[in-house]
């Protein structure tokens, strides 16, 4: 939160969802409606200053205080070893046996869509005076998608070639015709 405004002060919660939708949330999701009470527990905590209109609307607007800039200078400048949290739908399927193709023509299509969207994001602030930062989160998420478009494009062909007329024979060669779920390798129990 203090990141994004510190990019784009003064601004209403409204203004920080519009830049979140835009960049942070392609890795790190934040509910709507937590922008708004974010915002006013840094305000009441000392981190933002915030301003309210005395009539209209009466939003709130909100800039970083000293304590705000000290507290995300502190954040930013403090090492993380921490991974992501990886929840995607199509990898969580492919792990309880949902068929390959199914899934990989879908995924491919997807992934090639979102990279092509990061690719086009790239191109747009190496023309304008972006921060760093966001060009290399954003070469990351590329870095990313690319490795999606790969790994589903493969499996798609891998398993175009396993399930066409060379395909079938080799199964049946192996005594796998039919991909029988007792071929699957079962985990080892504990204990």
């Amino acid at each position: 939160m203090l990141g994004l405004l510190e990019v784009v002060q003064p601004a209403t919660p409204y203004d920080l969802k519009q830049l979140a939708q835009v960049s942070t949330l392609h890795f790190w999701s934040v509910p709507h409606t937590q922008l708004y009470t974010e915002c006013a527990r840094l305000a009441a905590g000392g981190l933002l200053d915030e301003r309210r209109e005395r009539t209209g609307r009466r939003r709130r607007t909100y800039t970083l205080t000293d304590a705000g800039r000290a507290a995300l200078d502190a954040w930013r400048s403090t090492p993380s070893s921490d991974t992501y949290e990886l929840r995607d739908t199509a990898t969580l399927k492919l792990f309880m046996g949902a068929d390959p193709a199914t899934l990989a023509a879908a995924q491919v299509s997807a992934h090639a869509a979102l990279l092509a969207e990061y690719e086009a994001l790239h191109a747009e602030l190496a023309n304008n005076d972006a921060p760093a930062g966001w060009r290399l989160a954003l070469e990351l998420g590329i870095g990313h998608e690319r490795e999606f478009v790969r790994f589903w494009s493969e499996l798609a062909a891998d398993h175009t070639a396993a399930t066409g007329p060379a395909g079938s024979a080799r199964r049946a060669a192996a005594g796998t015709a039919g991909g029988s779920t007792s071929e699957r390798p079962r985990p080892k129990r504990a204990g």
